[in-house]
């Protein structure tokens, strides 16, 4: 992800507006962003884009490769300040977190 998006997105926290806009803007040009995190135990996979209602749809997909039959689905709906509120309460900007950690770490918390 290119620095200044890096640095965008935490300014656009600020102001509802702004985000919103930066939102819209980052998804406009990139339809959705993914994620994957394994540990050779565990898996994740994430999915975010925005809805035709411009809030997010989160899809986060869970398992393990120790005795777990399927891996666990769940999508959730959020709107963009919904978005930015959970991104200011657990403080990602000021913690150094990149867009792409701090859209993973949300999907967790949000799925």
């Amino acid at each position: 992800m290119a620095e200044e998006t890096e640095t965008e997105w935490k300014e656009s926290l600020k102001s509802k507006e702004a985000f919103q806009d930066f939102i819209r803007t980052y998804f406009a040009s990139h339809k959705e962003m993914k994620g994957h995190y394994d540990d050779s135990y565990y898996f994740e996979d994430y999915d975010i884009h925005l809805d035709s209602r411009d809030g997010l749809v989160v899809t986060l997909t869970t398992g393990s490769y120790g005795g777990q039959g399927m891996p666990i689905k769940d999508t959730e709906h959020i709107s963009i300040e919904d978005f930015r509120q959970l991104l200011l309460n657990k403080r990602f900007a000021s913690k150094g977190v990149s867009l792409a950690n701090a859209f993973h770490m949300a999907a967790d918390l949000i799925a």
